[in-house]
C-alpha cells in the first residue's frame, strides 16, 4: 500500500488546494453562510458578521472573481448591488455543512440555535455523507486514491497499472493509513 503522501508536484493539481485558495478562510465561509441565509447587500453582510469594511470589500471581491457570487443590480434600486449565490456558489453547501457539524462535533461548547433541520419533517439534519456512485453510503474504509487510469477497474483488470510502475503515493488505502497512524 501506499503512503498518504502525494508527490508535491500533485499538490498544486489537488481539488482541495484550488478549493482552499478560494475558500481558506473563516471569512469566506461566514459570508457563504449568511448568503445561503439570505443575505444580499453588502451593510447586511457588514452588520449581521461584525466584519471590518475592507476585509468584507476584499472577500466579496475574491468570491465574485472565482464565481462563487455574482454582483446584480438590486430590482428595488437600481443603484444598489446584490449579491447571489451562484451554481458554484450552491455547490459549496455539502462542503460548508459538512464543516459546521464538524464543528458541532469536536469544538461546540454551547448548543446551536437555530437548528438546521429539514423542510418536510422539521428535525434535525443527518451527517454529511460520502457517496458511491450509485448511492451506497461509504467510510473511510471504503476510499481508496488511485491513478485516473485505474478508475472503474480492479486490480486482476488487465489494463490495470500495477503499483511498482506508479508513483509514491499513487494508490492508498485510507484505513491502512488511519490505522499506522494510530498505532
Amino acid at each position: 500500500m501506499g503512503e498518504l503522501r502525494e508527490p508535491l508536484s500533485e499538490l498544486l493539481k489537488c481539488g482541495l488546494s484550488q478549493a482552499l485558495e478560494v475558500m481558506g478562510e473563516r471569512w469566506s465561509f461566514m459570508i457563504l453562510r449568511a448568503s445561503f441565509n439570505g443575505l444580499h447587500h453588502f451593510e447586511e453582510f457588514l452588520s449581521e458578521l461584525g466584519i471590518a469594511r475592507n476585509i468584507l470589500s476584499s472577500r466579496l471581491a475574491k468570491l465574485v472573481e472565482h464565481g462563487i457570487l455574482k454582483r446584480e443590480p438590486c430590482a428595488d434600486d437600481r443603484r444598489k448591488i446584490e449579491y447571489r449565490l451562484t451554481e458554484k456558489g450552491f455547490d459549496l453547501l455539502p462542503a460548508m455543512l459538512a464543516l459546521r457539524q464538524w464543528g458541532q462535533k469536536y469544538g461546540a461548547e454551547f448548543e446551536e440555535n437555530p437548528v438546521l433541520v429539514d423542510e418536510r419533517d422539521r428535525l434535525p439534519i443527518g451527517p454529511v455523507s460520502i457517496l458511491a456512485h450509485d448511492g451506497r453510503t461509504l467510510t473511510y474504509e471504503d476510499l481508496w486514491f488511485t491513478v485516473r487510469q485505474n478508475v472503474g477497474k480492479r486490480p486482476d483488470h488487465p489494463d490495470f497499472i500495477a503499483l511498482e510502475r506508479m508513483t509514491s503515493g499513487s494508490v492508498t488505502n485510507l484505513q491502512e493509513t488511519r490505522k499506522r497512524a494510530a498505532s
